[in-house]
C-alpha cells in the first residue's frame, strides 16, 4: 500500500497554503473577467471564458454519453423493441425496473412487455440495463433532467410515458395499439403496479 506523501516545511506551517490557495482563486477571476471584457469588445474571442449557466433558463449542454432519462425503443409498427427478457430487471442494483412479460402475437418475436415499469425515485442511473439489453430496446439518452415530482408515484414511469418521454403524469387518454395493461382511474391513467400484481404484491 502506498504511504501517503509527507507536508513540506511550507505546507506543515499552513499560511503560504493559504495565500497560495487565494492567489490560484483571485488569478482565475480576474482572467475571466478581463477576458469576458474583451469579448464583449469583440477582443479575443477565441479564447474563452469560464461561464455560469443560468439553470433552469439557460440548460448546460450535456456530453453525448451522459446519463438521462429512460426511454424505450420502437419498431417501424410502433411496438417496443423489447422482448421481455427479463435481464435489465435481473441486472438492475436498485431493483427499480419491473416487467410483466406476455406472448407476442407476431411468431417472429418471442415476448413482449405488457407492462414496464421504472421507479425513478429508487433508480441510480447506473446504466446497466441500457449495456445488458440484447434488442437495444432501452436507452438513458433523451437529455431530460427535470424528473423530481410533488409525490412517489409520479417518479413511477409506466410503458407510456418510456415509449413516448415527452409525456406527463397524469395521461389522459392511451394511444398504444398493441396489447398491454393499463387502467384509467378518475380520467387519468394509472403508473402504479398495483394493478398487476395486486395492493402489497408488489416484487422488491
Amino acid at each position: 500500500m502506498p504511504r501517503k506523501r509527507e507536508l513540506t516545511f511550507w505546507e506543515r506551517i499552513y499560511l503560504p497554503e493559504v495565500v497560495r490557495g487565494v492567489w490560484i482563486t483571485s488569478l482565475h477571476f480576474f482572467r475571466n473577467l478581463a477576458l469576458h471584457a474583451a469579448h464583449r469588445v469583440g477582443l479575443f474571442k477565441k479564447s474563452p471564458a469560464a461561464v455560469t449557466y443560468q439553470y433552469p433558463e439557460q440548460p448546460r449542454p450535456l456530453p453525448s454519453r451522459f446519463r438521462s432519462r429512460h426511454r424505450l425503443t420502437v419498431r417501424e409498427e410502433g411496438t417496443p423493441r423489447c422482448v421481455g427478457c427479463m435481464l435489465c430487471e435481473t441486472v438492475c442494483p436498485a431493483k427499480c425496473i419491473t416487467i410483466v412479460a406476455g406472448e407476442h402475437p407476431d411468431p417472429n418475436v418471442e415476448k413482449y412487455p405488457v407492462r414496464f415499469d421504472i421507479d425513478l425515485g429508487v433508480c441510480v442511473y447506473c446504466g446497466y440495463c441500457v449495456e445488458v439489453c440484447p434488442e437495444d430496446a432501452i436507452r438513458m439518452d433523451t437529455n431530460i433532467l427535470d424528473v423530481a415530482a410533488y409525490s412517489r408515484d409520479a417518479m413511477k414511469l409506466d410503458i407510456h410515458e418510456l415509449m413516448n418521454p415527452k409525456l406527463r403524469k397524469p395521461v389522459a387518454q392511451c394511444t398504444l395499439k398493441f396489447p398491454h395493461q393499463c387502467a384509467l382511474h378518475g380520467g387519468s391513467m394509472r403508473g402504479d403496479w398495483e394493478s398487476v400484481y395486486g395492493k402489497g404484491n408488489r416484487k422488491d
